[in-house]
């Protein structure tokens, strides 16, 4: 199935609360988990799997994978803010 730019965009259900969202609406999110037999010799199998989850604006906001931009500049400005006040001053410039 082709990428399509315009019309109707495919429908996708959240995976938290099962609510029918557009593709292109829902926040994608791809968990990776690691499974291995735990044996530190050079039979030591590991096996990565990658599973991508969609979830709806409002339940990808309370699992806090999704926030707003004006939210992201706000924290990102205060965390610049305490940097400035950590590092020291040589030299009092």
């Amino acid at each position: 199935m082709g990428s399509k730019i315009r019309g109707r965009q495919r429908l996708v259900n959240c995976d938290s609360c099962g609510r029918r969202v557009p593709r292109d609406k829902a926040v994608s999110y791809e968990r990776t988990s690691v499974f291995s037999t735990d044996m530190k010799t050079a039979d030591d199998v590991r096996l990565m799997t990658r599973n991508e989850m969609h979830y709806c604006p409002s339940c990808a906001k309370s699992r806090g994978i999704y926030e707003k931009k004006k939210e992201q500049a706000i924290r990102r400005s205060q965390r610049a803010a305490q940097t400035q006040q950590q590092r020291p001053n040589w030299g009092g410039y």
